[in-house]
């Protein structure tokens, strides 16, 4: 970076002429004052930084190659005195974050991650309206502050419908006085015209009139899902990515499967349980008839979690690919009218006949559930989608109702408050109508800046994943040609589409949907609706794998592969914080966004990313022997997480269920290094960061590492290692660098330290 003064003086030379004798002093004394204002920032955080070491260091372990009198020169490459420094407000704002989260006086070989996040732990207090604090939750707290200042805005009658429909619904959230008011008296009435929940009903509730599959008509019709007793989608065909198919699967559950099919010992089963009664007490329900009738529809669910396939055996795209005409899915699930069924759900838009072609993702599920429905009172049936319709409700309801769902997602998250009502009604309003909100958000927010440095980037990472490919030695030619002919093929979407810009394409396509701010509930329902029947109504439309309103989604903290469309995309929220800042060097963002570029370029080769080919179909591109060897390295990931023991729970990683992240997350780290590294041999050494005595390279390693730097609530860790596809924070750092001879040399790491195994795995 360059100070503005001399940027002035340098385009406008006579700019220095036309300034008086004062002015000229003036002007001197400012830019003496910045130079030496930043050189005692520097200076001090040189002396701070210094201090810590003298008065934190310990003693390494056994397997440290320097004095533990000075911890911070543990590296291969110690910074050269004559090495620049950067004292640019970017460079020294990101050696402050730096300092901030590193404990130095952590061995890097021996706890990488403690080393570069120890002090986050040590000082990071999670507030009591949150489970967690991540890299991701603090940009999306930045996020929700963006989104807010644009939202609360009055609503202008010349704006956009679009932006008018996102305030009106933030309003709706916001009013609580109006939703006090209201109180039970619309959710009561959309439960009589769903059916009736028999459990307020009592005796008055008529089974006769009861049939799960108009209850599954009832719910299309109001705004509720379809899927509670089997799943219902219009998604795109797996073997042929250019058109979209019906998908049968089994039902989406209330909790997750992996704690239902503990029963109701397990403690977060018995805690749903009771939360189902009280919210049904609440309801209006006599309590012993609600204990009574709802613990028989908990033994329903828990039946269908039983019935469902466990995540584990999901991975396999092939498996769960089976096509068949509605005539044969007739014959082999008799008890099913499919044509009067599925004709229901996609009204009024779209109709089918007996040629269609279903896929039945679980056929056992669908056999197995015929039998369970057949054999299950009708009233265990209706308590439970009931249930199921009033528990989706309740965040849109009284303080009463959610009070009561605040202490059931403490047992399950240990959060203890809800956020403020504020960023609440943001996540609602901003979620919901997520392209409306993507719009609002990059056209005053982001920096264009960042999108090109991302472009740059991904061409840099893509290139050296793509010479990995070449020098493997376990893939056959015929497979690695198609493997860079797939990796060559996967497209591009950074920030945001343009059509985000264009208010005609906005007003089009939110163009059916009407709110209403002075009904909450009614708005949720109507968006549904209409998130429904755009989906449904896409079953004949051809797919554009590059269409606006698939990648017009910016305002989230996230990225993504598709296998289907064979891309990655990386959304403005995420080109930001700890992950992305065009005023820092580059190796900060090699190492952050460059490694999740990498992540996501790997999940096209991950264990199921790699079944699809360059098209996104779901094809057998590999030869039997190269797919054998890819399957033994695989395992090895596989196995080497499934060890790790988080040590807060006692219990491992699930190591098949994470093994497409952490092998993502292998190939990504080394890619990002790498390309970093052809970087520098293409502009030359970077300056290094002021206060902090490592090399650009192990810079790069620190960078990658701050960006998993999280703090979980004991509840939510144990909820993530149990039932999720991402390994903690801890072990996203500690896996893949272990794995990596490239941060063993650049850390000095002696073999058989722990951040240097004899043994590694590696796939990528």
């Amino acid at each position: 970076m360059t100070s503005s003064v001399k940027q002035t003086v340098i385009k406008n030379p006579t700019w220095w002429k036309r300034r008086t004798s004062m002015e000229r002093c003036l002007t001197l004394i400012t830019a003496i004052s910045i130079l030496i204002g930043i050189s005692l920032i520097v200076a001090l955080a040189t002396v701070l930084y210094n201090r810590n070491q003298e008065v934190n260091s310990t003693p390494f372990t056994a397997q440290a190659l320097h004095s533990s009198n000075n911890p911070v020169l543990i590296n291969s490459y110690p910074v050269d005195s004559k090495q620049e420094v950067c004292l640019s407000p970017g460079c020294i704002h990101t050696a402050s974050t730096v300092l901030k989260y590193m404990d130095t006086t952590v061995d890097p070989c021996d706890d990488f991650y403690q080393f570069t996040c120890g002090n986050f732990l040590k000082t990071t207090n999670i507030p009591d309206d949150k489970s967690s604090v991540t890299s991701f939750s603090i940009i999306s707290d930045t996020l929700q502050e963006q989104l807010r200042t644009m939202i609360e805005e009055p609503v202008q009658p010349t704006e956009p419908k679009p932006f008018q429909l996102t305030k009106k619904l933030y309003r709706a959230c916001m009013n609580k006085t109006l939703i006090e008011k209201d109180g039970l008296k619309t959710i009561r009435s959309i439960l009589r015209e769903l059916g009736g929940w028999p459990v307020l009903e009592g005796g008055d509730w008529n089974a006769g009139e009861f049939d799960w599959r108009r209850s599954v008509y009832k719910f299309r019709k109001v705004g509720y899902s379809v899927d509670y007793f089997i799943d219902f989608s219009v998604g795109i065909d797996l073997k042929n990515s250019t058109r979209r198919i019906i998908d049968l699967d089994q039902a989406s559950l209330g909790l997750r499967r992996e704690f239902l099919t503990k029963g109701l010992s397990d403690k977060l089963v018995n805690a749903y349980y009771e939360y189902m009664v009280d919210v049904a007490v609440l309801f209006g329900a006599d309590k012993e008839r609600a204990a009574e009738e709802l613990k028989e529809s908990l033994l329903f669910e828990i039946k269908l979690a039983n019935i469902s396939l466990p995540s584990e055996k999901r991975r396999n795209a092939t498996a769960l690919y089976n096509p068949m005409n509605v005539d044969e899915l007739q014959r082999k699930f008799p008890s099913i009218p499919w044509i009067e069924y599925m004709n229901t759900l996609l009204a009024p838009d779209t109709k089918i006949n007996h040629d269609e072609v279903v896929v039945v993702s679980v056929p056992q599920y669908l056999h197995d559930f015929e039998a369970l429905i057949s054999r299950t009172p009708k009233r265990v049936q209706a308590n439970y989608i009931m249930w199921r319709a009033a528990a989706s409700s309740v965040s849109y309801l009284n303080e009463d109702l959610r009070k009561r769902q605040l202490e059931y997602t403490t047992v399950v998250t240990g959060r203890t408050e809800r956020e403020a009502r504020w960023k609440e009604c943001i996540d609602i309003s901003a979620g919901s109508l997520s392209i409306a909100a993507g719009a609002l958000y990059v056209r005053k927010y982001f920096n264009e800046e960042a999108r090109q440095n991302a472009l740059e980037m991904v061409a840099d990472i893509r290139t050296e994943f793509q010479d990995i490919l070449k020098q493997v030695d376990w893939m056959d030619d015929d497979t690695k040609k198609n493997a860079l002919d797939k990796a060559k093929s996967m497209s591009t979407h950074i920030a945001y589409p343009d059509e985000l810009m264009d208010d005609k394409k906005l007003e089009e396509f939110y163009g059916d949907l009407e709110l209403d701010e002075n009904y909450y509930l009614r708005s949720i329902l109507n968006l549904t609706l209409f998130g429904t029947r755009f989906s449904f109504k896409r079953l004949r439309q051809p797919v554009n794998k590059t269409d606006w309103i698939t990648h017009g989604r910016p305002a989230v903290v996230n990225a993504f592969y598709s296998a289907l469309e064979n891309s990655i995309q990386f959304p403005a929220g995420i080109l930001q914080g700890v992950f992305f800042d065009a005023n820092r060097p580059r190796y900060m963002n090699y190492g952050a966004i460059g490694f999740v570029i990498g992540h996501e370029i790997t999940h096209g080769f991950d264990d199921q990313g790699r079944q699809f080919d360059k098209n996104g179909n779901l094809v057998e591109w590999w030869a039997p022997e190269t797919k054998k060897a890819y399957l033994e390295k695989a395992q090895c990931i596989i196995d080497q997480y499934g060890n790790y023991t988080v040590p807060e729970l006692g219990i491992n990683l699930n190591g098949i269920n994470t093994q497409g992240e952490n092998i993502a997350d292998n190939g990504g780290v080394k890619e990002a290094y790498l390309a970093y590294n052809k970087w520098t041999a293409r502009h030359g050494v970077e300056k290094v960061l002021p206060g902090l005595k490592y090399t650009p390279n192990q810079l790069f390693w620190i960078s990658a590492a701050n960006s998993w730097c999280a703090k979980y609530r004991p509840e939510s860790l144990k909820l993530r290692v149990l039932t999720g596809y991402h390994s903690p924070g801890y072990f996203r750092v500690i896996g893949p660098f272990s794995n990596l001879d490239y941060f063993a040399k650049d850390f000095n790491c002696p073999v058989g330290s722990r951040m240097n195994p004899k043994k590694k795995c590696k796939v990528w």
